[in-house]
């Protein structure tokens, strides 16, 4: 095979990954906006072109961190990439059931009147299993709740959101640097050090954009209860509370009593 021959399939697969990417993009960027519209489906929502743009460059860093890192450490772990999507996969699929089933409710007889009790099991199956082929990826900006009427919590849940990408950013940073130890020739001819700093900094920004929707561009922020403006002063209040409280303490000398009045 030649220089051109490779050049010419090097830019192919380069041109239909750009044109997954995009894809995969819009496909997020719409289940961001059902998302709004389904949890504030009483007020009438309207998204700015900011917004538009916040939220394309926040889901376009994620998804192109995630699976670059996935491609990354498959190419080095191939059965272990597998394993680990397998892994990721079943724990967000059981995830909702066992909260469901830990709730003690009963199953929805709202989302079909024709359906059986086997049918509805059935339409719940597939919802989860597209909530977690989502959220392996990226985060569906919905949390799945089978026991709730609408199956969807219309409630901002700010620590689902936490916990969601601290595990996600642990986990490839992970994956990254198992890579970066185990990687094979193939990429000496690329500053690897460059590479991997490149991918933590992008999945930062994917989070930056994010909090800096929800703060600012969020079409209903002035319905949250708190923000993430709040949870940051929250966090200053204490960390300034436990400064204080240290210097207030009196020094200790044996055999004094001291008294605070």
């Amino acid at each position: 095979m030649d220089d051109a021959t490779v050049t010419l399939t090097v830019s192919s697969l380069a041109v239909l990954m750009g044109i997954c990417l995009v894809s995969v993009t819009y496909g997020a960027l719409v289940c961001n906006v059902l998302a709004i519209q389904i949890k504030y489906d009483d007020y009438k929502i309207r998204l700015r072109p900011l917004a538009f743009i916040c939220i394309i460059l926040w889901r376009c860093l994620e998804i192109s961190t995630r699976i670059t890192i996935l491609v990354f450490f498959g190419s080095v772990f191939k059965h272990y990439a597998l394993a680990i999507g397998v892994a990721n996969f079943l724990v967000l699929f059981f995830l909702p059931w066992i909260q469901f089933w830990r709730s003690g409710a009963e199953l929805p007889d709202h989302v079909e009147k024709n359906f059986s009790r086997v049918g509805t099991i059935f339409v719940l199956c597939s919802i989860t299993l597209l909530y977690a082929g989502i959220n392996v990826f990226c985060w569906s900006a919905v949390q799945l709740r089978l026991s709730d009427r609408d199956l969807i919590s219309k409630s901002q849940s700010w620590w689902y959101l936490v916990v969601y990408y601290v595990l996600r950013g642990v986990e490839n940073s992970v994956l990254l640097i198992l890579w970066y130890i185990f990687k094979t020739d193939f990429y000496e001819y690329i500053c690897m050090p460059m590479l991997v700093v490149q991918l933590i900094v992008a999945y930062c920004l994917a989070i930056t954009f994010m909090l800096f929707f929800f703060q600012y561009l969020h079409p209903c922020r002035r319905l949250f209860r708190h923000n993430i403006a709040d949870f940051l002063e929250c966090v200053c209040c204490k960390s300034r509370q436990t400064a204080s409280s240290s210097h207030l303490e009196p020094p200790y000398e044996p055999g004094v009593r001291h008294s605070i009045v």
